[in-house]
Formats: structure tokens, sequence, C-alpha cells
């Protein structure tokens, strides 16, 4: 069984991005990985900034859009700029987590962060200074977003801002370090459902019910999954650290068992939201995304390979990859039911 067909694809692409910069480009986003050779800035920044997760963002800013769509007093200029602001704001926390992670010595050369892509700083790629100057663009352009959002909307945006950057800083930084503690993985949850998708939603409607915030938690559970993988496969390199991780509390098999959880908890909270009116029927198309998990399940049932069956460019992240598989199919499905359900008018 073929967990993920598309990692195989992937080594095709690397003739694709040594022919051309947009080809390196797609290889930087499908990988977390720069192509083999020089590097152009455009590529270097898309490995630095690790943007090829920031789609997960982008989905949970379209998710907030759509069960917007035809809520009265939408307004798509607040909805766009929120968009963008989460997307940012997700881009920062990824510079933020190398600074901090690389200043408290928990990245290292033998550290996973360096293994299944460039680290930043010890790589070379860019300076700490660089990185510095980064967090603080990044951070100032959210900023300017977020006047602009709370001119328009009032208070609560910046109460859905600010508890985002707050949580967003104590995951890795002194002296909380949510993520040594077990924190973490909840962390991610409140911050990619309630305050991403509501916060979202709240900027282009101006108001919100318990009806989006619960809407909000079955894709918030996918992303959670993707970390509780990764801090699964981290097992080995955080423990010995004293960086408790949920995984590492847990215990490795308890903990793929708790990540199998969440993301079949994904549809049962599907079902759950459309039979109290707080998702659209057609959100049910969601449930096409059983199919991979079934295809991943029984990599989950057992502990990771020696070596990857098949090629993994983020190796050796092995149930984050598995995770981030099936992420990227069950979270489209429920992109599209909720777009038939607002072309439809449902």
């Amino acid at each position: 069984m073929n967990p993920d067909r598309s990692c195989a694809r992937l080594d095709g692409v690397t003739d694709i991005a040594a022919r051309s910069r947009v080809g390196a480009w797609y290889y930087a986003l499908r990988t977390t990985n720069p192509p083999e050779g020089p590097i152009d800035v455009v590529t270097r920044w898309i490995v630095v900034s690790r943007a090829a997760v920031l789609p997960m963002t982008l989905v949970a800013g379209v998710v907030a859009g759509l069960l917007a769509a035809r809520a009265p007093g939408v307004d798509w200029r607040w909805l766009v700029l929120a968009v963008v602001g989460i997307v940012l704001a997700h881009l920062a926390n990824n510079l933020m987590n190398d600074l901090y992670d690389t200043s408290t010595g928990s990245d290292t050369a033998s550290y996973p962060r360096a293994l299944y892509a460039p680290h930043p700083i010890l790589s070379g790629l860019v300076t700490r200074r660089a990185l510095v100057v980064a967090v603080l663009m990044v951070n100032a352009a959210d900023l300017v977003i977020l006047v602009v959002l709370a001119l328009a909307r009032g208070w609560p945006i910046v109460a859905f801002a600010l508890a985002g950057f707050l949580l967003s800083v104590a995951y890795t930084a002194p002296p909380l370090r949510l993520k040594k503690h077990g924190l973490g993985e909840p962390d991610v949850l409140v911050v990619w459902g309630p305050l991403m998708v509501g916060g979202t939603y709240y900027a282009a409607v101006g108001s919100i019910t318990w009806q989006v915030l619960l809407a909000s938690l079955p894709y918030a559970l996918l992303c959670t999954s993707v970390l509780m993988g990764k801090h699964v496969d981290k097992i080995p390199y955080d423990a010995p650290l004293g960086i408790r991780t949920l995984p590492v509390l847990l215990g490795e098999q308890r903990a793929r068992a708790a990540t199998l959880a969440m993301m079949a908890s994904f549809y049962l909270l599907i079902v759950v939201c459309v039979l109290v009116g707080a998702l659209p029927w057609p959100a049910l198309l969601a449930l096409g995304g059983l199919y991979r998990l079934g295809t991943i399940w029984s990599w989950f049932r057992q502990p990771r390979p020696e070596q990857p069956p098949r090629p993994v460019p983020v190796w050796p992240l092995w149930f984050a990859a598995l995770a981030f598989v099936h992420l990227r199919v069950a979270g489209p499905l429920l992109v599209l039911g909720l777009a038939v359900a607002a072309i439809a008018g449902i």
C-alpha cells in the first residue's frame, strides 16, 4: 500500500525545478526543501518561511469566508484583508519558532527541524539578523492590517488578533513554552479553529455565533493532527531534551492512536455540525476523505519504519507526512461542500 502516491511523484519535480526558476519555487512549495544547486532569493525565503504549510491557514480563511458568504453584513474587503492577516501571522509564527528554538538550543544540526528541511540559521540560508528583520517586518504588516480591521469592526478584532499572537509566541518562546509542557497541541486547536476561522468570520460579518465557533473545530482538528503526527515523529528527539509534547507524555503507541482519533473525529464533528445547523448539509462531501484516512490507517497502527517505503521529502517526519496527506484531501472536500452550499444558497 502506498500511503501517499503524490510523495513519489515529487522526485519528478526536481528536473522541472532544475530547468526554471518557477519550477524551483514550485518544488520548494511542495517539499519545504530547495532543489539541488544554487537557489534564488524567492526560493530561499519560501524555504526559510516554510511557505509549504501556509495553505493550511489559507484554507482556514476560505472556510471562514464560505461560512460568511451569505451572512447579513458581510463585507468582502475585510474578509480578504483578514485572510491576508492570518496567513502573515502564520508566516511570522514559523519565523519566530525557528528564532526562539535556536536561541534556546532546541534546534541543532541533529534535530528533525534541520533534517527534514534546511534550518534557516543553522544551514546558513539567512543570518539571525535577517530572520529578526523578517519577523519585525511581517508583524508590522500584520499590525497595519489589525488597525484597519479594528477601525472597521471594533475591539473584538483586537481580542482575536491579540489572543492568536500571544498563543503563537507562547508556543515556543520563554517563559511559557507551551510546546514543552504538553500544551502546544491544544494551542494549535484553538488558534486554527475559533481564533483563525472565528476571527476571520467576525472581520467579514461584524458578529459571530456559537454555530460558527463550532463549525471552526473540524478543520482545526485536521491541522492539530498534523502537529500530533510531527510530534510523534520527534519523540526520540524531544524526550531526552525534556520537551514534553503531548505525544511524549502519552507515549508513542497512545499518541498514534490519539492522532487517528483526531482525524476520525473530524468526520464525526462534521456530521454533528450538520445536524445542529452549524454547517450546511453539502459539507458532508468532506466524508469522502474517509477513503484517504483508510489508506493511512494501518501505517498509523504500527511504528515508523526504519526507512520510508517511498520517497518522503520531509523524512525523518513520517506520521506528520501521513496526516498532511489526509488533510490535503479532507480539507479541500470540506471547502468544496461549503462552496456548493454558498453557490446554491443552502
